[in-house]
């Protein structure tokens, strides 16, 4: 008994010691899960250590040393949404939709001495945006389409306007819906007896003789202007020098216009277009005209008119003089062919001018009559009713397939801001259909649009429902002004540092073709750790002091800008991305009207304590295309789509030549 006693008791002791252990064990694993689990720390530790426990930014501090990205933060919030109470978020919660698509700058940071001669229009750009955000912020983007909607406005198939409504409308005639092929516009106009000319250019061909007499007019067809201080496209610049111009005779030019930058000119001088040069639907682009020195003497002359009365030849090429005399009326018409425009004077072809890539018959929007002339009345025809671009959503398709994906949940290799104006649709279209599918299917890149907003209200709505759609386009809200681009470089570098974490970010433009694949192996030529600025360098740049991009002393008053990459495209790592945030925070950001010096001039700033890696490279070409570029400028939605053609078939390459 007394054996069964003590090993009862024994069994007992070691149960009871079994079960303190298990107990021990169980408080420390309850004691590891509270410290571990974020949820549990939160709360223990308040709100200030839940900020802590989860970093989404990089350190506001002034960068020393390239650290590993921060962790991105997927849900971007504007700085006037970020506020607290019941209120708070019940407004946050009427304003969502719009408001995660919006930069989560404080543009009102701008507001100070650094911003110079801008400080002003940013001011009023910053207030004007903030309204029509709101607006914005309050249209029911749910509303349905078709059946819900009203009926698309209906253009006028046909415009007449006298002299007198034309000189009311300052020479311009609106074509709502742009041309379609067979519309024409007709002129009734006298031109001017020449004047004299002030600009020095032409007084220096003259060689310091008596003043420059000059008479010449333009009539061009124009698109719709982007933003506020850029000029608007010319479609078609049809401009008649009555007295000449360097070459001393009657000329027409003729030539287009994207962007602010002019393609190469057609000239007509009264030579007949050469027998091997293309036509333009059966048409010569040149017809010819008499000039006093084309060596037909009176024998010369003479034998003309006996081959023509025996039989001798059989063409007949009549000759006329210049269809432009001055004081003398001139009925002129603009038509609209298969493959160019085509333009006749008193009923006679005098020239024709091929579809420059990049512009459709919809963009010419309106008339444009300028120089030396007394118009009498303008007739245009065979108009298109309705225009597509209205209402974008329309005609080109909504695909899934080119939505953004959700950012990704770690720090991106590389971020590329695209800056785009509210109405570039089709440039966007263009811009997702091409180079940027290839960034949706990258795991480590982002692209997002940088978009100011629009002056006119119907381009906003249609905006708003392009972003919500696609989910890439990132609103900087201010009201768009040509001068005032560097407000949406500064969003790209926030967007880049705070919002993807990527370790580089690069800038380009909305009619800019990227090749990323060679892009990023550029990047990667660079050791790791080292702070770096690619693109098409500028060294010692002077500023214009006259002309139609001239600066002033007070917007610049040194006489040399700094090393800077041109706008179209340049890349620069994220330290330096990080440091222009800090110091747009401590408002010390110097800005100029030009983004790209505004850049050149920041990394200067950064490179005083932290040397810079300049790379230059002439094939992030600014000027247009060539071959194995890195990036090509002045690309139009349709360039785009043949030179994706091409790179998808190994060969990339031009898809025309400026």
């Amino acid at each position: 008994m007394r054996r069964a006693a003590g090993a009862w008791g024994g069994g007992s002791f070691r149960r009871r010691v079994m079960e303190g252990l298990a107990a021990v064990l169980l408080l420390y694993a309850l004691v590891v899960l509270a410290l571990e689990s974020p949820l549990v720390s939160t709360s223990l530790a308040g709100g200030a250590g839940g900020a802590v426990a989860r970093k989404l930014y990089l350190s506001s501090g002034a960068a020393t040393t390239r650290s590993a990205p921060a962790r991105p933060n997927k849900e971007p919030r504007p700085a006037a949404a970020n506020v607290t109470g019941p209120s708070a978020r019940g407004r946050e919660r009427e304003l969502d939709r719009l408001s995660r698509f919006a930069t989560g700058l404080d543009l009102r940071l701008l507001d100070t001495a650094r911003s110079g001669a801008l400080r002003g229009q940013i001011a009023d750009a910053i207030a004007a945006g903030a309204r029509v955000f709101a607006e914005l912020e309050g249209l029911d983007a749910d509303a349905p389409s078709g059946e819900g909607e009203a009926a698309p406005a209906r253009c006028p198939q046909s415009i007449a306007l006298s002299a007198e409504e034309l000189r009311a409308r300052g020479r311009v005639v609106e074509l709502p819906c742009g041309l379609a092929l067979g519309s024409h516009v007709t002129v009734a106009a006298t031109p001017r007896a020449p004047h004299e000319e002030r600009d020095p250019a032409i007084a220096v061909l003259r060689d310091g003789e008596a003043p420059a007499m000059v008479s010449q007019f333009m009539v061009e067809l124009q698109g719709l202007r982007a933003v506020d201080g850029e000029d608007p496209p010319r479609v078609l610049h049809f401009n008649p020098r009555l007295r000449g111009d360097w070459s001393g005779r009657p000329v027409i030019e003729q030539n287009t216009c994207y962007r602010m930058n002019w393609g190469a000119a057609q000239r007509c001088e009264g030579w007949r277009s050469r027998p091997d040069e293309e036509t333009v639907d059966g048409l010569v682009k040149c017809e010819k005209w008499i000039r006093d020195d084309d060596e037909r003497s009176e024998e010369s002359k003479a034998a003309w008119w006996l081959n023509r009365l025996i039989g001798q030849k059989k063409e007949v090429n009549f000759d006329w003089p210049y269809p432009f005399v001055e004081g003398r009326l001139f009925v002129l018409t603009l038509s609209a062919g298969l493959e160019g425009y085509h333009v006749s004077v008193d009923g006679r072809h005098v020239t024709s001018f091929p579809y420059r890539t990049g512009f459709v018959l919809e963009d010419a929007t309106g008339l444009f009559l300028n120089g030396d002339l007394d118009v009498h009345s303008v007739f245009a025809g065979s108009l298109p009713t309705t225009h597509p671009s209205f209402a974008p959503q329309n005609y080109l398709d909504f695909s899934t397939v080119w939505q953004a994906p959700p950012l990704p949940d770690e720090p991106a290799e590389i971020f590329i801001g695209i800056m785009s104006s509210a109405n570039h649709f089709a440039e966007r279209m263009g811009v997702r259909k091409t180079w940027m599918s290839s960034v949706v299917k990258s795991p480590n890149m982002v692209a997002r649009f940088f978009v100011a907003l629009h002056g006119r209200k119907e381009v906003n709505v249609e905006l708003k429902k392009e972003a919500e759609f696609f989910g890439d386009i990132v609103f900087v809200p201010f009201l768009d002004n040509y001068d005032l681009v560097v407000m949406k470089t500064i969003a790209i570098c926030e967007y880049g540092v705070n919002v993807v974490s990527a370790k580089y970010v690069m800038k380009c433009d909305d009619d800019t073709f990227v090749r990323l694949d060679s892009v990023v192996a550029e990047i990667k030529k660079v050791p790791s750790g080292r702070s770096l600025y690619i693109g098409s360098m500028n060294i010692q740049h002077k500023p214009l002091r006259h002309g139609k991009w001239a600066v002033t002393y007070e917007e610049w008053p040194e006489e040399v800008y700094p090393a800077y990459a041109n706008g179209p495209g340049y890349v620069l790592s994220s330290d330096i991305a990080h440091f222009i945030m800090s110091e747009f925070t401590k408002q010390g950001l110097t800005l100029f009207k030009m983004e790209d010096v505004s850049m050149g001039l920041w990394v200067q700033q950064f490179n005083r304590t932290i040397p810079v890696e300049y790379i230059h490279s002439a094939k992030f070409c600014p000027y247009g295309c060539i071959d194995d570029y890195y990036t090509a400028h002045y690309q139009s939605p349709r360039l785009m789509l043949c030179m994706w053609g091409k790179l998808l078939e190994g060969k990339p390459g031009c898809c025309n030549v400026r």
